[in-house]
C-alpha cells in the first residue's frame, strides 16, 4: 500500500498517512492542510530549501546540512532562517570538503537527522516546498522520513529551475548547457553573486530567484499558486 501512495491525489496521501501513522513529526505535518493551487502567491507561505550531501544518489548518500528560509508577503524572512550540520556515521571524503567546507569536526557538533527533520517538518507545515532541481531534495526528503517515519513526504512543491525550463519552451527558446543552474540564472537576472555549496546562501539566493521569476510571470495581476 505505502508503494502506491504516490498515486493518489496528494490530500487522499495525506488522509491515508495520518490513518496509519503513530504521532509524530510526519503526522502533526499532515495535520495540516496543504495550500491550494488556488490559494492566492501574496497570502501563501514558502519555504525555501537546500541540501548539501554527500552525493547525488538519497539512497547512498547522507544529508550533510540543511538550510532554508522563508518567503511571506512576497518577502524573505531573514530572521526566520534555518541552518543545521547534521552528523554523520562515518567520516568524511576528502572531495566533500573540499566543495562543502564541512568537516568531521563540524559534523561531529551537528544535530542528528531526526532532530533536524522534526524541525524541518514542523516549519514546512501549512507551507509551499520550493527549491532549485527540486527532484534532489525530494529525494533526500523520502528517503529521510521514510527512514525516520516509515513513508515518504507529500508536499505542494515549486521548482525554480523547472519554472526557468518552461519559460524558455513557451517561447521556443534553445537550452544552453548549464544555463539553468542556480549561478547563471542569478546573473540572467542581474541578481548579486553569492557563495555556492552552503545550504543557507543557496536557499536565500533561491528565493531570491523565485521572487523574480513570480514578478515576471504576475506582473501586477494577481497570481495563483498553481500558476507557477
Amino acid at each position: 500500500m505505502r508503494g502506491l501512495l504516490r498515486f493518489f491525489p496528494i490530500n487522499v496521501q495525506r488522509k491515508i498517512m495520518l490513518y496509519w501513522l503513530n504521532d509524530n513529526a510526519l503526522s502533526n505535518y499532515l495535520k495540516r492542510t496543504f495550500p491550494s493551487g488556488n490559494n492566492d502567491i501574496d497570502q501563501t507561505e514558502f519555504l525555501v530549501l537546500d541540501f548539501e550531501t554527500t552525493g547525488l544518489d538519497a539512497k547512498k548518500d547522507s544529508i550533510l546540512s540543511i538550510g532554508y528560509t522563508i518567503i511571506r508577503n512576497r518577502q524573505v524572512v531573514l530572521r526566520e532562517s534555518v541552518y543545521t550540520l547534521i552528523q554523520q556515521n562515518a567520516l568524511l571524503k576528502s572531495d566533500n570538503v573540499s566543495i562543502h567546507q564541512i568537516t568531521d569536526s563540524d559534523a561531529e557538533q551537528g544535530s542528528s537527522l531526526k532532530q533536524a527533520m522534526d524541525k524541518l517538518l514542523s516549519d514546512l507545515s501549512g507551507k509551499v516546498l520550493v527549491a532549485h532541481h527540486a527532484e534532489i531534495e525530494q529525494g533526500f526528503l523520502n528517503n529521510a522520513c521514510q527512514q525516520l517515519y516509515g513513508f515518504s513526504l507529500p508536499a505542494v512543491t515549486i521548482d525554480t529551475m523547472q519554472l526557468e525550463k518552461k519559460k524558455l519552451e513557451r517561447h521556443h527558446a534553445a537550452i544552453k548547457p548549464n544555463q539553468l543552474r542556480l549561478f547563471n540564472l542569478r546573473k540572467a537576472y542581474s541578481l548579486p553573486r553569492y557563495k555556492a555549496h552552503n545550504a543557507l546562501e543557496d536557499a536565500v539566493s533561491t528565493a531570491e530567484l523565485l521572487l523574480v521569476q513570480i514578478s515576471n510571470i504576475c506582473g501586477q495581476k494577481k497570481c495563483r499558486v498553481k500558476d507557477l
